[in-house]
């Protein structure tokens, strides 16, 4: 009964974790979800430290799966943040437009024909 005692205080906060997470996202609109989600790179940093924390500590294989675990999930959340922060940034890059490219390439031809 005691094993139970100690573990059900981290099993409450990680429901509730969940719970609040999920109220929080549902309320966002569409627009928002990537800025959202490039702002939330800083919180996968963090749960990357945290499995390394959980790498340091553990001594059995089961610390050292979660740690693995942990730092699979924060490293793929992290790259993909970058992703579609990235994504989202060449959406509001101008594009050259044909007359522009046009005279670009002519000017670099006429440059390169120079001695």
């Amino acid at each position: 009964m005691s094993e139970l005692t100690t573990l059900l205080p981290p099993i409450t906060i990680f429901v509730l974790g969940i719970l609040c997470g999920f109220e929080v996202i549902s309320k966002v609109p569409a627009t928002l979800h990537t800025p959202l989600m490039s702002g939330a790179n800083s919180i996968h940093g963090i749960v990357l430290v945290g499995g390394m924390f959980i790498a340091a500590g553990a001594d059995n294989p089961v610390g050292y799966l979660l740690a693995f675990i942990a730092m699979v999930f924060g490293a793929a959340n992290v790259v993909g943040g970058y992703v579609v922060t990235d994504r989202m940034l060449q959406m509001f890059r101008k594009k050259p437009s044909a007359a522009k490219a046009g005279a670009a390439g002519a000017a670099e031809a006429a440059a390169g024909s120079r001695p």
